[in-house]
């Protein structure tokens, strides 16, 4: 289905097409947020899938860790929420391909042993074989990775070995006995620019709330950025990019993060690296949060510190900061990168708790009214009542969700488009923010 902005009625293909503007907006049903989408250099897992990652499942089988293991450290970082809001229900995760990228080998007699993925955590398995004691010319293999015991298959022959999670087995003859060989020669090798690109291709069928990217390069810095942004004006699939260090990027798609932390245990965390859980906390946030003052998890210190004209400064250019404050890291104010302010996108919509709400509505039409209105519904003044109920209700939940405020069912009008198959949907919402500034006079007598 087609989607995206639009300036004038002269669409070609059946679809939704939204356009925000200040002080205007669009809804129905509504969806949650809560998926994040990362290209991760990773030292195992399958090159070129994209993986659903859920929330509170075990992380080994996707990047060849368990979540407490520092391989893991960006899986963990993204799921770790806020003080006050949730964590993401799940990470779409692709491993892109690396140059010079080679696969852990280990030879025992005939046999020879494979990691099964390219990388170097296949340096950290080792094959044991062991002749069974009442069975002459029978072995049990052991897979052993950091000394657990993954897989133990029998057989007497080579050809009887199957491959697991973990390794292949090649070669012919009888087995023979090992009592430990270690597998080597596993590399990460190196990503290039262009395997990003074919992730972004990939990603585009999927549906998610936000994109992280966690380096530096600045030509993929601008991929993403133009990604994003015709995700929404083309495709209709609302969403934003979490990113560091970028130039004056200016868009409400796009969150640019300024700031690096510490953790307790002492691992220092750079700005880039900050974005893991940036991004899970801007996709768990749901369309009635704000992140503004929202504490990052077991983090007691930032880089740099700024002194308060640098965080005004900050602000104004729209970089996201954090601070350190009474022993916890925050989150300064919770904005985008958008500085430049039109009649039609106004300042209103650099603050993400406004685009969570924006891109909820957004979403939720694109999905909800696609699969039960378009080529359904009359294009006539019982179906463009439907239509308009239908949006009113979606309105009224939003308010009792404290999304929206002082709505009323006239703010809804449904039209006939100019041609036969088109309607036309004016609506006016007033979104609520975050308490974020207080004024207070006190008065001594």
């Amino acid at each position: 289905m087609a989607g995206g902005t639009w300036t004038t009625q002269n669409k070609v293909r059946p679809g939704v097409y939204i356009r925000f503007a200040t002080g205007t907006g669009l809804g129905l049903t509504v969806g949650n947020r809560g998926t994040v989408a990362i290209c991760e250099p990773m030292s195992w897992g399958p090159v070129g899938q994209v993986m659903t990652v859920v929330n509170g499942e075990d992380t080994t089988p996707y990047c060849g860790y368990p979540i407490t293991d520092p391989g893991a450290m960006f899986l963990r970082e993204i799921f770790k929420g806020t003080n006050r809001t949730a964590a993401p229900q799940q990470v779409l995760l692709y491993r892109p391909a690396a140059d010079s990228a080679q696969a852990a080998t280990g030879t025992i007699g005939t046999m020879t042993v494979t990691a099964l993925y390219t990388g170097t955590r296949g340096n950290d398995i080792t094959v044991v074989v062991t002749e069974d004691a009442d069975d002459e010319g029978t072995f049990t293999v052991s897979t052993v990775v950091d000394g657990a015991i993954v897989d133990t298959q029998t057989g007497a022959n080579i050809s009887d070995l199957v491959a697991n999670d973990w390794v292949t087995f090649s070669g012919k003859g009888a087995i023979t006995a090992s009592t430990g060989q270690a597998l080597s020669g596993g590399s990460d090798g190196t990503v290039q620019a262009a395997a990003y690109a074919t992730f972004l291709t990939t990603i585009e069928a999927y549906d998610f709330d936000i994109l992280i990217y966690d380096g530096s390069d600045s030509a993929t810095l601008t991929a993403m950025q133009s990604f994003v942004e015709r995700m929404a004006n083309d495709n209709g699939q609302y969403c934003q990019l979490v990113a560091a260090e970028m130039t004056n990027p200016n868009s409400r798609f796009v969150i640019n993060n300024e700031t690096g932390v510490t953790l307790s245990d002492g691992t220092e965390l750079t700005a880039q690296q900050v974005c893991w859980w940036l991004g899970g906390a801007q996709a768990g946030a749901q369309y009635n949060q704000s992140l503004t003052y929202a504490a990052y998890p077991d983090a007691v210190a930032v880089e740099p510190v700024l002194t308060n004209s640098q965080i005004i400064s900050a602000i104004n250019a729209g970089q996201l900061v954090l601070i350190a404050e009474n022993g916890q890291v925050k989150i300064e104010t919770d904005i985008n990168s958008l500085t430049t302010f039109t009649p039609e996108i106004g300042k209103v919509y650099r603050k993400n708790r406004v685009m969570r709400l924006c891109n909820t509505i957004a979403n939720d039409i694109y999905q909800q009214f696609a699969a039960n209105y378009i080529g359904i519904v009359n294009n006539n003044d019982a179906g463009r009542s439907q239509f308009r109920a239908a949006i009113v209700g979606y309105m009224i939940d939003l308010q009792g969700e404290q999304a929206i405020q002082n709505f009323s069912s006239d703010d809804v009008e449904v039209l006939p488009g100019n041609d036969i198959d088109s309607i036309i949907v004016n609506l006016a919402i007033q979104a609520v923010d975050s308490v974020e500034k207080i004024y207070m006079t006190v008065t001594v007598s």
